[in-house]
């Protein structure tokens, strides 16, 4: 199943960028909304090679995911690896610079299954797609919006 969107940012692509790889602040939302999240490696700059392990509900089931940062080129793009015991899945973080002060972010979710119970899984999310990627674009354009008050917030303009 894959969910796509794009979003129009009113900001530099340097701090978009910069927003989008702020893996700590990402470890600590996942925390205060219960999921239990440790990173695996012990690399000292960002980059390829991170690796997370979470532990997450998901639909009433406690998972275990583990994720690698595959790609990162800094600033226009990231790409994570997640497996866990019944899917895997790609996610993209693509930036393109508008102008100066404006950045299209681009989110590319691919998830497959790797059996037969996740096959079933998604194929009764399929049921619930438009739904699901209703969500997926409106938390994608509040992320895009909570940048946008950030860089305002840096450039002293609120």
């Amino acid at each position: 199943m894959r969910f796509t969107t794009h979003e129009d940012v009113e900001a530099p692509i340097e701090f978009v960028f910069g927003q989008v790889s702020d893996f700590e602040t990402f470890e600590r939302f996942g925390l205060r909304n219960g999921a239990e999240i440790t990173r695996l490696d012990t690399l000292a700059e960002q980059g390829v090679g991170m690796v997370w392990d979470a532990r997450v509900s998901i639909r009433g089931k406690q998972r275990r995911i583990n994720a690698e940062l595959v790609d990162y080129e800094s600033p226009t793009a990231m790409r994570f690896l997640a497996v866990s015991d019944g899917f895997t899945a790609v996610f993209i973080v693509d930036l393109v610079g508008l102008s100066r002060k404006r950045t299209r972010i681009g989110i590319d979710l691919d998830i497959k299954p790797k059996s037969i119970s996740a096959r079933l899984m998604l194929q009764s999310a399929r049921l619930a797609k438009s739904s699901l990627s209703k969500r997926f674009k409106r938390r994608v354009a509040k992320f895009g919006r909570e940048i946008e008050t950030r860089f305002r917030r840096a450039e002293g303009l609120i």
